[in-house]
């Protein structure tokens, strides 16, 4: 039963791809993955609170905010990372989907438009 947890579990984590890119095509599995960030803050306060995932989803380290003592939080997403919020920051990788089509296209132009008469200027004296 354990060996049917583990074999189900092995999707790729992407963790060939480096952190300072924003989106990049993981060399593993060859999906296009998007680094996002995100920092967990107070609703009461706004604080920056501390975090960590469980199961893929973004919680805070405590239960209650340090600074005032709310239970409530929520989540921002930051498009780029300050040195000053690394503590704070959370890194998902998410697949970005991209559709294929084996389809090709063709333009034909009308043959009046390709020829076109050619007028002789007029010189003047």
């Amino acid at each position: 039963m354990l060996f049917d947890f583990l074999k189900q579990n092995n999707e790729c984590r992407h963790s060939s791809i480096p952190i300072d890119v924003d989106e990049a095509y993981c060399p593993d599995c060859g999906a296009l993955v998007k680094n996002k960030w995100f920092i967990v803050r107070c609703s009461c306060c706004n604080i920056k609170r501390t975090s960590h995932t469980r199961y893929g989803e973004i919680i805070p380290d405590t239960k209650f905010c340090p600074n005032c003592g709310e239970t409530d939080f929520y989540i921002q997403e930051v498009d780029k990372i300050n040195f000053t919020d690394v503590n704070y920051a959370i890194l998902k990788k998410v697949v970005i989907n991209q559709s294929k089509s084996a389809a090709s296209q063709v333009w034909i132009e009308k043959e009046e438009n390709l020829i076109k008469e050619r007028k002789l200027l007029g010189i003047m004296k």
